[in-house]
């Protein structure tokens, strides 16, 4: 599957990968100790939802589209992410995961974003230019490793590949290994779209093998049943989730799955540990 940000800003994933990357650094900044973000596959930074990209798949008006137009308070910090990229009330830019973690930032945490694809990487290089962040343009998997530990007593990872390469599940399993053994208290996140049950269910199980604790899967299924030709969902793995993340989690998750359900189906998003 090849996913390219550009065309799926602001999709039915981007609001569910958003509102819970909010939940989580908001969670970890409960604590004063500085945090170093990094995002490995960080696109373009902001996008225009009017673009021949984003109309060519139309998919922001069963996502964020959707989130502004209901009324549930729990989506309020994801709409009010939007709103800061926005001057009219409703959204023509979107902002990716850089322009939403640059809005979290406190004085005492850094963000070093990473972005392989050189058109990509100097459309970032503009999205950014107001924020304090290092921008970087080298393979996700080398940076990734490279970054850890990080210079912070605490840190996060989020890592958002368009899965345009046969093995890039893999390389996620092994580079995601590897920094384990180098920063096992660690914060990452790791995206990825779903299409079928089966296919996705063979690489969880993998990683439940790889057997890194405290390991939490949250998967948004969009269709009541498998849609193989189709994009049906996406889901983040989480590990190392603060307490206070997990808690808030059941009514956001809820929240997220009522407002983004298509017509004619309930839909079905969930949190479950792999590893404890």
């Amino acid at each position: 599957m090849n996913y390219r940000h550009s065309f799926h800003a602001g999709n039915s994933a981007d609001v569910v990968k958003h509102s819970l990357l909010i939940a989580l650094v908001r969670a970890l900044q409960l604590k004063d100790s500085a945090l170093t973000l990094i995002d490995t596959h960080a696109g373009c930074g902001l996008y225009d939802l009017r673009s021949d990209e984003a109309g060519r798949t139309g998919e922001a008006a069963q996502g964020v589209l959707r989130a502004f137009a209901d009324a549930n308070p729990l989506l309020e910090d994801y709409r009010a992410a939007v709103r800061a990229v926005n001057e009219a009330p409703e959204p023509r830019l979107y902002p990716g995961s850089p322009r939403i973690l640059a809005q979290l930032l406190r004085p005492q945490d850094a963000l070093i974003l990473n972005e392989k694809h050189p058109e990509d990487a100097y459309a970032l290089r503009g999205a950014m230019r107001t924020a304090p962040a290092a921008v970087h343009e080298r393979d996700a998997y080398e940076l990734w490793l490279a970054m850890l530990p990080p210079r912070t007593p605490r840190g996060l990872v989020v890592v958002d590949p368009p899965y345009e390469q046969t093995d890039e599940r893999t390389r996620i399993t092994a580079t995601l290994t590897a920094a384990h053994r180098k920063w096992a208290h660690g914060v990452t996140v790791i995206w990825y779209p779903l299409k079928e049950r089966p296919t996705h269910a063979v690489w969880k199980d993998k990683l439940r093998k790889a057997g890194i604790p405290k390991f939490l899967n949250v998967e948004h299924w969009l269709y009541d049943a498998d849609q193989p030709g189709i994009y049906n969902g996406a889901g983040l793995f989480i590990i190392n989730p603060p307490y206070a993340f997990t808690q808030s989690l059941p009514p956001l998750l809820e929240a997220l799955r009522a407002a983004l359900a298509p017509e004619g189906h309930r839909g079905e998003i969930s949190a479950e540990w792999l590893v404890v």
